[in-house]
């Protein structure tokens, strides 16, 4: 059957990827035999859909999984996905209300059978998507962070930490989401830049009519909330005031002036409101001073009663009317604007509240100093390295982590109330009954006398488990897969999770198995669009990735993402990357064509030894590059060195070199050897490009039933002995094509007319070795030596021989002169750059032999140069 003209990739993506599902080639299990290699998914969120991320992220993990099955490793990559508590909530609401039923109206088993309706029909897009994309999971051990299995693992993890002392209940000052309902933690916090006003609020001293005290705030709706103002008692301004009291605007509450060192006297009036219940400093403050605390905002961000003032209204409905109201009651002195940073919650995009709450809180001190040593001694290595410096900054001023959150959806927290207000920490309901029993001394307890907590706990105390309890190693800690598999490789995944998910799964490594959960993190870049601005389908700036896939191919689109991604490093997206991976497949497509298109004749001698050779060395060398840019995690680096030898090496070269006349046979072993070659490339190719290299290995050679290149070997490609002088010889050979080509540019010589080539050089013996190359890929008509350049020539120079190519036109003398000057002037700078550099005593004592010699060869190169660009000035 003879291949199509131009390469279709929706006729051979689909195919193929259901017959390695077939073949099981992406399932594993322990296998002593083999060494195991393991990557953990990031489990994305059962809410989400595939976005430019998605691909980045799942596309390295799949390069790094492929590779490593074909080196023979037991490869495992584990899917998944994560609950994510605030969002699929936010989901499950948005559509009760579509359908007309209030959250409210319902019971909480009634609202979680919505939500796993809706998990059901939802949560699994993004795995077929990413299975589009090529990913190579094993999907027969796909795992959800809220299956029994693992919520059974997150209680008694925090049964666990409870019992240990590790975690309590407290009531602390808390980010609060208000659209969301919930406390988050620090890290779910996104601060955003923004033009905010600073209000001048009058407070009258009391006893003193007429004065009054100017504070400055941000936040003018919570002034029913302040229980003292402040001064710095250095402050020569409000000496006088210590131990006084002013009133609150408007309200006409009686609060006093307190004097503390933590109030910057150059910031604003010198005068800070102190808001204990809405401020995390005025809390610590409150608390220094002894201060009560007045909550006046409700969690949806309402004033509730105790604000006595705008009862009900939102809040910042309530800042515009309070504003109002201050202005004509004369209390506001003024309003200035600035640049601020507002924080906002991640999931939900509100503004966040400072709120008192009692939540539950895990303490992370003893948990993260190990995890900082292993980090900092490189037992887990992160790539790019200079993350380390932020997760040090972030680990030696850890917050104990605030792990409750006020949703339905999630894994309750296992705390169960007695009728007396105290409370037991148990597994299940039953060994909650039998610990109340025994605290109480009340044997009559029954489960319907406990009250288990109505929080859940954050979806991050799920994942920050998952590199253990997805080989159910909490359940089972000696069992054969968590034993085999764990701990795991390489982890790729993005930097603002850094300390979100990657340095909790340490900890939760090093608590619980005593081991690391992985051996290095590639942090990959953001994708952004031409502006810098992250991609995201809510700025409308991101293409669907789905329709990338569609009209161009996963291949195309995985190189085409991979061109220009360094790890830690942003991706500024172009489309032409995107193109260039469909060129890339089409030239890929056509050389196969072109060879498969060759007639053999058995009969013919072997003619391209020297090609072959050539290429060989060539392939060895890259290979070894490779090789090493896989183990230090260049990506980006591996994709264009395996580019540049099928491109620029196989196809713009050796393809040259070999391939017969037009409607000539070739000889039997140059087709073996380029067939081999093609082999080998479609191995490397293999784990960026799986799609078009498995259709083009079928097309290659009869093969196997189970003889698919998903599963080949890894080139392990062994340079000849002679491959640096192979290697060298053939760029001297090339230099001299491109110096034939770049004439026929300059003059308007077509590549199909023959021209004539005149060599002046003192090494002929060294060029004659690859004269026919020269004459084939240059289309010469010959190729003669000389000991003076042929007259109306245009020449070039190779390192220290002149070539020359005689004109049927005449040559623009004046015009040659000024090009031939122009080169010279520019040798002569080289030499003299080589020369300063070889007289630098320094230099020379301590640069390597082999250096030193490549500076003398430039040195020699040069000379010879100038000698015969001298020569041809003479000559015109």
């Amino acid at each position: 059957m003879s291949l199509a003209k131009t390469y279709s990739p929706a006729d051979v993506e689909a195919k193929w990827y259901q017959r390695w599902q077939e073949q099981g080639f992406f399932q594993a299990k322990p296998n002593p035999r083999k060494q195991p290699y393991t990557v953990v998914i990031p489990p994305p969120n059962v809410t989400g859909v595939l976005h430019m991320g998605h691909m980045l992220n799942n596309t390295i993990q799949d390069v790094l999984v492929r590779r490593a099955r074909m080196q023979g490793k037991e490869a495992l990559w584990v899917p998944g996905t994560d609950h994510a508590s605030i969002a699929t909530e936010a989901k499950v609401v948005a559509m009760l209300k579509e359908q007309g039923i209030n959250k409210k109206d319902l019971s909480r088993e009634d609202f979680l059978t919505h939500a796993w309706a809706w998990k059901e029909k939802y949560g699994g897009i993004i795995l077929e998507q990413l299975k589009q994309l090529g990913a190579s999971c094993d999907w027969s051990r796909t795992r959800f962070t809220m299956e029994p299995k693992l919520t059974e693992a997150v209680l008694r993890v925090f049964v666990d930490l409870y019992r240990k002392g590790l975690i309590y209940r407290g009531v602390r000052m808390v980010n609060w989401d208000p659209l969301g309902g919930t406390a988050i933690s620090d890290e779910e916090v996104i601060p955003k830049d923004t033009q905010a006003k600073m209000y001048h609020l009058k407070y009258e001293v009391v006893g003193q009519p007429g004065r009054f005290l100017t504070v400055a705030t941000s936040r003018p709706e919570t002034v029913m909330a302040d229980v003292a103002v402040a001064v710095n008692p250095t402050d020569p301004r409000y000496q006088d005031l210590a131990g006084q009291r002013v009133r609150i605007p408007l309200l006409g509450r009686e609060i006093p002036v307190i004097q503390d060192e933590y109030v910057t006297v150059d910031f604003g009036t010198g005068a800070l409101k102190v808001t204990p219940a809405h401020d995390l400093n005025d809390y610590e403050l409150g608390l220094k001073h002894n201060l009560p605390v007045i909550d006046i905002l409700n969690d949806n961000g309402t004033l509730n009663e105790k604000a006595e003032l705008y009862v009900g209204q939102d809040r910042f409905a309530a800042r515009r009317n309070i504003v109002k109201d201050l202005q004509e009651a004369g209390l506001l002195d003024k309003i200035e604007e600035y640049a601020s940073i507002v924080q906002t919650s991640e999931r939900t995009g509100a503004v966040i509240e400072p709120k008192l709450s009692l939540q539950w809180f895990l303490k992370m001190e003893h948990l993260a100093k190990p995890a900082l040593e292993v980090v900092e001694n490189d037992t887990i290595k992160l790539h790019p390295p200079k993350f380390k410096n932020m997760y040090r900054v972030w680990m030696e001023n850890v917050r104990d982590w605030c792990i409750s959150r006020q949703l339905w959806w999630g894994q309750r927290i296992p705390a169960y109330y007695l009728p007396d207000g105290s409370f037991v920490v148990a597994q299940n309901e039953a060994e909650a009954v039998e610990l109340a029993r025994e605290q109480s001394g009340n044997n009559a307890l029954q489960a319907s006398d406990l009250r288990q907590d109505e929080d859940v706990l954050d979806t991050w105390f799920s994942s920050w488990l998952w590199p253990i309890s997805v080989f159910d190693g909490f359940d089972d800690p000696d069992n054969a897969d968590i034993n085999y598999f764990y701990p795991t490789n390489d982890l790729v995944t993005a930097p603002e999770i850094l300390f979100f998910w990657v340095a909790r799964m340490i900890m939760s490594g090093l608590e619980y198995r005593k081991e690391v959960p992985f051996k290095n993190v590639y942090l990959t870049g953001i994708v952004r669009d031409a502006q810098g601005r992250k991609m995201s389908k809510q700025l409308g700036n991101s293409p669907d990735p789905l329709d990338l896939i569609r009209d161009f191919g996963a291949d195309a689109v995985r190189t085409g993402m991979l061109f220009s991604s360094p790890a830690g490093n942003d991706l500024f997206y172009d489309q032409k990357l995107i193109d260039q991976g469909r060129n890339f497949n089409n030239k890929l497509w056509n050389a196969f064509r072109l060879v498969k298109g060759w007639e053999v004749d058995n009969a013919l001698p072997f003619a391209n030894a020297q090609a072959v050779s050539w290429f060989k060395a060539k392939l060895a060398e890259t290979v070894a590059v490779l090789d090493e840019h896989f183990e230090k995690f260049r990506m980006s680096d591996a994709l264009l060195t395996v580019y540049k030898l099928v491109w620029d090496d196989f196809c713009g070269q050796y393809l040259e070199m070999v391939k017969p006349a037009y409607q000539h046979p070739i000889d039997a072993e140059t087709l073996r050897a380029t067939v081999d070659f093609l082999e080998t490339l479609l191995k490397l190719l293999h784990p960026f490009m799986p799609f078009i290299t498995e259709e083009l290995w079928h097309e290659l050679a009869e093969r196997g039933p189970k003889d698919y290149v998903c599963v080949a070997h890894w080139p392990k490609v062994t340079a000849p002995a002679d491959s640096a002088e192979v290697l060298a010889s053939m760029d001297k050979a090339l230099a001299i094509v491109a110096g034939v080509r770049n004439v026929r540019n300059q003059k308007n010589i077509g590549p199909t007319k023959q021209v004539a080539l005149a060599v002046k050089t003192d090494d002929s013996a060294a060029i004659q070795t690859y004269a026919g190359l020269v004459r084939k890929l240059a289309n010469l008509s010959d190729l003669t030596f000389v000991t003076e350049g042929p007259a109306s020539s245009v020449s070039f120079v190779q390192g220290s021989s002149e070539f020359f190519i005689p004109l049927e036109m005449q040559v623009d003398a004046v015009a040659e002169r000024a090009r031939v000057e122009k080169e010279l002037e520019y040798a002569i700078g080289f030499r003299d750059s080589v020369n300063k550099k070889l007289g630098n005593e320094k230099f020379v004592a301590n640069a390597k032999p082999d250096v030193l010699e490549r500076e003398r060869q430039k040195l020699a190169d040069a000379e010879g140069k100038i000698t015969a660009l001298e020569q041809t000035l003479k000559v015109l």
